[in-house]
């Protein structure tokens, strides 16, 4: 059985602070495959990298991602609030991001490239944008083989189906969401390639549906290496984890 790859959620982000270039290059230094990250737009419609809708949690500022330019963005310091070890670190642009990884994205040798989740943040009914600009993005900088799409969204992924088809989708889901949110008819809007199941939700007769259905089966967040040993027996294809090189550890 082919061992699942190992994503990094927000990089690293156990140890240094997440979705910053600090924990996508560590995550690459303790052995993991790839990387999983959020985008969303700023107020002047540029996809930067950030998990929550506003910057509080994460920066030294305040104020919705949505409001705030990425020039504004780009003074806050996105560091401090994990350690002192990482002040002065930024919030990336998703270009930023894959300027900074082109050494993993495209490495030389026996190296296995980096694989990117990028999970689409988004809520809305009619779309800001982001689909938009973070799949020009992606096109730009000619690494559609090494993206992932996801989202909890149904609808974010149509409409970045209908811009480009040939990036596969993910669609996330956990049990906390409506019925009508987790069956057929958001598979039947996304044609997605992957489910992306909170880690719970698996189990043996979930993966032989998944098989039935020719889904790739990736599963978020794991950092229990008992847990990450049963789903990788269980034949699931990712393991999305806050400690790659913990979860690294369990499945050698």
């Amino acid at each position: 059985m082919t061992p699942p790859l190992i994503l990094a959620h927000r990089g690293a982000s156990a140890y240094a602070p997440e979705n910053t270039i600090a924990a996508f290059r560590l995550a690459h230094e303790l052995g993991a495959d790839g990387i999983e990250l959020d985008v969303q737009l700023t107020r002047d419609k540029i996809p930067i990298v950030i998990h929550d809708d506003t910057v509080d949690r994460t920066t030294d500022g305040t104020g919705r991602v949505s409001e705030l330019t990425v020039g504004e963005i780009a003074q806050l310091d996105a560091g401090t609030w994990k350690t002192e070890d990482y002040r002065g670190e930024k919030i990336p642009t998703l270009a930023q991001v894959f300027e900074e990884l082109s050494d993993w994205l495209n490495p030389m040798g026996r190296v296995r490239p980096c694989l990117i989740n990028v999970e689409l943040k988004t809520e809305r009914v009619r779309t800001d944008g982001l689909e938009q600009q973070t799949l020009n993005a992606i096109s730009r900088y000619a690494i559609q083989h090494r993206i992932l799409l996801s989202s909890f969204s149904p609808l974010a992924l149509h409409r970045a189906k209908k811009i480009n088809p040939r990036i596969p989708r993910g669609f996330l889901y956990d049990q906390t969401m409506p019925f009508y949110l987790r069956n057929a008819l958001p598979r039947y809007w996304t044609a997605p390639q992957a489910m992306h199941p909170e880690y719970t939700m698996i189990d043996a007769r979930y993966m032989e549906w998944a098989r039935q259905k020719k889904l790739l089966v990736n599963t978020w967040t794991v950092d229990d290496p008992d847990q990450a040993r049963r789903l990788a027996q269980l034949g699931v294809n990712a393991i999305i984890t806050n400690k790659p090189d913990v979860i690294r550890g369990a499945l050698k």
